[in-house]
């Protein structure tokens, strides 16, 4: 699991983010319905409201609604229900509001732009994430770890790995992940859906940020530069990995036995070792291995003994 880049907005990430927003703002104006004229029947009301408050509950993560509709909304985050499809590329969104959003992309409606760089933003609150790139502002911050970050969709993300929550799960195979974009980018995998090419090499990928990736072995750029050593990477997240190197910092942590470490990769290879997982498998003679690198070792036996065959 990688942390997102600090100037890409996943607008899944932000679903959640946005609804908890919407049905704050709707609770507040169902308590203000109230007229002048009804005084009599206020403190009625009130009770009323209080037993209804929480009257819809989700049965999968005990969240409370005042309303069904509320609930029934909030649903679509478990059941993964995108009922609004973009007729330009077939996109689907959960909500009408998501789906009148991303069209913005298609007709290239970009109102909001920044005054530092002139990049254009079609909504007003990736604008005010954004200019957080120029100003280094972070206001959002960890209790567990202390580490800071540039939105609460962001924060939120990085709890998961602390509360080892990992609320989307793939029907193909029941592997679970922490973001909705992982699980998307996961199910290319049983699709076999690789949409983006390198117009160099013409390899396929499952995801743009796979493909801007590999563009950098070609041209090799490096942007990210570490302030402290000199040290070169071509992705922003292997930078922030290096800078554990300095730090000490290991944020992911073994529910299991406690042990932690500086990577979510290293961590992911950890847990094998507890629940026994071994996705590696030899084409030659069908054994397992919990490592691709003990796969590697594995198939040079084979091809050792092709060898001494001749």
């Amino acid at each position: 699991m990688s942390d997102p880049e600090p100037c890409r907005i996943k607008h899944e990430d932000t679903e959640q983010q946005i609804d908890q927003i919407e049905e704050n703002k709707e609770i507040k104006e169902e308590e203000h319905h109230v007229k002048v004229e009804d005084k009599n029947h206020l403190q009625t009301d009130d009770i009323k409201r209080k037993k209804n408050k929480n009257s819809f509950i989700c049965t999968e993560c005990e969240k409370s609604f005042s309303q069904l509709y509320l609930l029934n909304r909030h649903m679509k985050i478990h059941t993964g229900e995108k009922p609004f499809t973009c007729t330009q590329c077939g996109k689907s969104l959960s909500r009408l509001q998501y789906l009148n959003q991303h069209m913005k992309i298609h007709i290239g409606e970009k109102l909001f732009t920044c005054t530092q760089c002139g990049k254009s933003f079609s909504q007003l609150q990736n604008l005010n994430q954004h200019m957080r790139i120029h100003t280094g502002e972070k206001p959002y911050t960890c209790t567990q770890c202390g580490r800071s970050f540039s939105s609460s969709s962001n924060l939120n993300v990085h709890m998961r790995i602390h509360t080892g929550d990992r609320p989307f799960t793939c029907t193909q195979c029941e592997k679970s992940f922490s973001q909705l974009s992982h699980l998307n980018e996961h199910m290319k995998i049983h699709t076999g859906e690789r949409p983006f090419t390198c117009t160099q090499c013409g390899k396929s990928f499952i995801s743009s940020s796979n493909l801007d990736k590999h563009v950098k072995i070609h041209t090799g750029e490096k942007p990210f530069t570490c302030t402290q050593c000199g040290k070169s990477f071509s992705r922003f997240q292997n930078l922030n990995q290096h800078m554990r190197v300095h730090t000490g910092e290991k944020p992911y942590t073994c529910t299991h036995c406690g042990r932690s470490f500086s990577s979510s990769l290293n961590l992911n290879k950890h847990m094998r070792i507890h629940t026994g997982e071994k996705p590696f498998t030899c084409t030659q003679c069908g054994k397992s291995f919990s490592s691709s690198s003990n796969l590697n070792k594995h198939v040079k036996i084979h091809c050792q003994g092709s060898k001494l065959t001749f």
